[in-house]
């Protein structure tokens, strides 16, 4: 049983899974926060965590539950067909948004499920985790990297060449991996909710 926070705005437009990186949750309050971002521009989100409380408890002494990318693929699979059940959201297009390993995991979902997913955004991720799925992946897809994260960046760069469709990469100034200098994280919510926006109307 996996636990998320799921909030639809009343004109809701579309619906965004959101993907956690290595050692953090749903309450993440970077992720918290592009959500409400999201949610102001019309877009309901699904705060998910992909690890149930006890494999989370492990993962913390062990770390290889989080680099697991197909078991939390197949899991935010799971969820996004149980979206399809959920009155309130079931007639929206869905995107996925990642961070960090979670980044990996939303592409490798996305190659899955094809046409299902309508546009995916990764912030600071690693999409090479996802490795030969990047050329799957049909969803117009944005990769936000900071520019003080230089080993991301090459990796985020990389993956732009592999994906096959609509793609962009942008790259926030001053920001470094997590985004916790100054206006940074506004600038993500920003490019985030505006490419939401375009593709899942």
């Amino acid at each position: 049983m996996l636990e998320g926070d799921l909030s639809v705005p009343a004109d809701a437009k579309g619906l965004v899974l959101f993907t956690h990186g290595s050692g953090s949750s749903r309450h993440s309050p970077r992720n918290q926060f592009v959500a409400g971002v999201l949610q102001e521009s019309s877009i309901a989100t699904l705060l998910l965590d992909l690890l149930t409380k006890e494999e989370e408890d492990e993962d913390y002494y062990t770390g290889h539950l989080r680099f697991d990318i197909d078991l939390l693929a197949r899991r935010l699979i799971h969820a996004t067909h149980a979206m399809e059940h959920e009155p309130e959201v079931q007639r929206l297009r869905m995107g996925f948004f990642g961070s960090s390993t979670g980044g990996g995991a939303a592409l490798v979902a996305a190659a899955e499920l094809g046409d299902q997913i309508g546009a995916v955004v990764s912030r600071g991720g690693r999409p090479d985790l996802a490795g030969q799925s990047l050329r799957q992946v049909s969803a117009p897809t944005l990769l936000i990297v900071g520019s003080e994260d230089p080993i991301v960046i090459q990796m985020n760069e990389q993956a732009l060449r592999a994906l096959p469709g609509e793609k962009a990469l942008r790259m926030v100034s001053g920001a470094g991996h997590l985004f916790e200098e100054p206006g940074t994280l506004d600038l993500v919510a920003d490019l985030a909710a505006a490419w939401f926006v375009e593709h899942l109307r």
